[in-house]
C-alpha cells in the first residue's frame, strides 16, 4: 500500500470517528509520527498533504531537521521525554514540546525567545517505562507552567499501557478528558494507529499516528 492510500485510510478513519462522536473533523489535528523515518519520507507525507509531525528524539530530529527546513508550514513537536540537557536543542526544532512534566524542565524551556506551545505529559498507569507527571502534581505544575512568560500551556497528553485493545486504553482517555476539563485546558494528545477511534470519542484533539501511515519502523 503506498503512502498516500495509507493516509487517505487514516484520514478516513478520523471522519468516521468523528461523525460517530458528534465532533467535526476540525477539531482532530493528524500528528504522523515519524522516529525512525528519515528525511525523505516525512517530504513525501508533507507533499501528500501532512503537516504536523511528531518526533521522539531531539537527537535524531537534529540531523533531518536540516533537509526540511524549507517545508515553511510544517509543524514539528516533540512527543517523547525530553531530558533537561537537551533543551537548548529541542527550543531550536520544535513549535510544540508535548511531554513537559516539571517545574524545572518548564523553567529551561522558557529560557527561549519566542513563545512555545507545550503540553503536560500525565502519566495515568503504574508501568515503571512510562514518564509524566502524577495526577496529584497537576496544580502545582500548572501553575509553574502559567508563570512562564513564554510558555503557552495549551493541553494535556499522555501514553496508556500498550494494548492492542482499545477498550483497556479507552479508561486512560477519559480520564485525562475529565482532568483536562477540570484544569481548563483545551488539547488533548491521546490515541495512536490502533485506538485512535476510542481516543476520538473521548475527546483528543490530537491523535500520534506512526504505524498506520508509514507501516512498520525502519530496523537499526
Amino acid at each position: 500500500m503506498s503512502l498516500q492510500e495509507r493516509i487517505e485510510q487514516v484520514e478516513q478513519r478520523i471522519q468516521v470517528a468523528a461523525r460517530n462522536a458528534g465532533r467535526k473533523r476540525e477539531e482532530i489535528t493528524l500528528v504522523a509520527v515519524t522516529k525512525k523515518f528519515p528525511a525523505e519520507v516525512m517530504r513525501e507525507a508533507y507533499n501528500l498533504g501532512l503537516r504536523v509531525f511528531g518526533e521522539n528524539y531531539v537527537q535524531e530530529f537534529a540531523t533531518k531537521n536540516p533537509a526540511l527546513a524549507d517545508l515553511a508550514d510544517a509543524e514539528f513537536h516533540l512527543i517523547g521525554h525530553l531530558q533537561s540537557n537537551k533543551t537548548k536543542i529541542a527550543l531550536d526544532l520544535f513549535k510544540t514540546i508535548q511531554t513537559v512534566d516539571s517545574a524545572k524542565l518548564a523553567r529551561r524551556l522558557n529560557e527561549t525567545t519566542r513563545p512555545l506551545d507545550v503540553m503536560i505529559e500525565v502519566k495515568l498507569s503504574e508501568e515503571e517505562s512510562k514518564e509524566g507527571a502524577a495526577p496529584e502534581e497537576l496544580p502545582a505544575l500548572i501553575d509553574a507552567i502559567r508563570a512562564c512568560e513564554n510558555l503557552r500551556l495549551t493541553g494535556l497528553m499522555t501514553m496508556p499501557p500498550w494494548s492492542d485493545d482499545p477498550a483497556e486504553t479507552r479508561p486512560y482517555f477519559r480520564r485525562l478528558a475529565m482532568l483536562a476539563r477540570q484544569y481548563g485546558l483545551p488539547r488533548l494528545s491521546m490515541g495512536m494507529s490502533h485506538d485512535l477511534e476510542a481516543a476520538i470519542e473521548e475527546g483528543s484533539t490530537h491523535v500520534r499516528v506512526g504505524t498506520a501511515l508509514f507501516g512498520a519502523r525502519p530496523k537499526p
